[in-house]
């Protein structure tokens, strides 16, 4: 049984905590936690995928290679399903 479960943890510029995007399949669990410490949740990954490409942008991370590989790994899973 495949399990299909991403967590990204990445450091902003506006918050001592992290941003943390979680996408968990197999519990439907679709959420972002901002640097704030407010949350985003989401009812498909899809629906976090397309927040995070309108709302986040790599110059609000410490490490914008850290981001970029984020959003290629949620955009190969957006389009084909996996992101191995």
């Amino acid at each position: 049984m495949d399990v299909m479960r991403m967590e990204f943890s990445l450091c902003s510029f506006d918050g001592a905590l992290p941003v943390e995007v979680t996408i968990d399949d197999d519990n439907g669990r679709y959420t972002i936690r901002k640097s704030d410490r407010s949350g985003e949740y989401f009812n498909s990954s899809n629906e976090l995928i397309a927040w995070v490409k309108k709302h986040f942008h790599e110059e609000e991370f410490c490490h914008p290679h850290e981001f970029r590989g984020m959003l290629a790994k949620l955009t190969d899973y957006e389009v084909n399903g996996s992101y191995f």
